[in-house]
């Protein structure tokens, strides 16, 4: 099981080389590191030099970024002022694609495969307008990915705009088929339900945010501590047709009460793994167990 921690458990506190040791000794192997300036500030070339000088000494590998959300956000509060892709006014689109674009030119000094991206806010309607502009940012963002060695993930997020059908279909209907989708489980949860969200997005889906909550608020809770069930969840892991399987990328919030998080990540990375192995196929484990790499997963939007 590939083991993925977001920084998003941080997102109140700046990410410092200090958090990211803490993260390293916790026997975490890698990171999403998550854009927001008072979090992570991907404009400060003093703050990317000083994370990719740790990253350079130490094994830690940063599996993703999440792509910013908001601009202005000040510490101590749950929200800042929101930025879209999806906008159809034109200059607050284009605002929203070079705040992407300077969160991509990350990857010129810390390394990562994918960036993960909202095509909108949550709760938003499926406007064919908002569509359109989602669809003309894109183009040009995955274009500026690429050349960077990136590829987008987009995210299910409650509301129609970025549901998990509307997603799917937002590629396959275009010719944008570098784009790969992020499977959201704490959203999912809040919309149409795990299963039915997971088989929506079929084999688009590269990487996950895995969350839990008690099906009425975005939570973010430990896994296991809300609602979800995580045994039929996990089956629907062990079975994704994904070279290496799903990565399992936890994205929770920060709960002041818990005194030892990171401790609490390890043991639900291990009760997801023994989950995960007791899910998968025997054939897959024999392969795996023997050395064997997993079959190449077809390229999706090839026929």
């Amino acid at each position: 099981m590939q083991r993925v921690l977001s920084t998003y458990l941080y997102i109140q506190h700046r990410l410092t080389a200090a958090v990211l040791a803490d993260i390293f000794r916790a026997g975490i192997p890698a990171v999403e590191l998550w854009c927001r300036r008072s979090h992570f500030d991907y404009r400060s070339p003093e703050v990317v030099r000083e994370v990719s000088e740790w990253l350079r000494d130490h094994p830690l590998r940063v599996h993703s970024l999440h792509a910013p959300t908001e601009r202005d956000f000040a510490p101590g509060r749950e929200s800042g002022s929101p930025i879209s892709i999806a906008d159809p006014e034109r200059v607050r689109r284009l605002d929203a694609v070079d705040e992407m674009k300077r969160a991509l030119d990350v990857a010129e000094q810390i390394p990562f495969r994918l960036m993960i991206v909202h095509i909108g806010a949550a709760r938003e309607s499926s406007d064919p307008r908002k569509l359109e502009a989602a669809f003309n940012s894109l183009e040009h963002l995955s274009l500026f990915a690429k050349q960077r060695g990136v590829t987008l993930a987009l995210e299910n997020i409650p509301g129609e705009l970025a549901a998990p059908s509307n997603l799917r279909h937002l590629i396959e209907d275009t010719r944008l088929h570098d784009l790969r989708l992020c499977f959201d489980t704490g959203h999912a949860h809040l919309e149409d339900g795990v299963e039915r969200s997971f088989e929506a997005m079929g084999d688009w889906m590269v990487t996950t945010h895995v969350h839990d909550n008690d099906g009425d608020k975005d939570e973010h809770l430990f896994p296991y501590e809300g609602s979800i069930d995580w045994d039929a969840a996990l089956r629907l892991f062990a079975a994704a047709p994904v070279a290496g399987g799903l990565p399992v990328v936890l994205e929770l919030r920060e709960q002041p009460a818990r005194a030892n998080p990171l401790a609490d990540v390890r043991r639900v990375f291990d009760r997801m793994e023994t989950a995960l192995n007791a899910a998968t196929p025997a054939t897959k484990s024999a392969g795996t167990a023997a050395g064997q790499s997993a079959a190449p997963q077809r390229a999706p939007g090839t026929r």
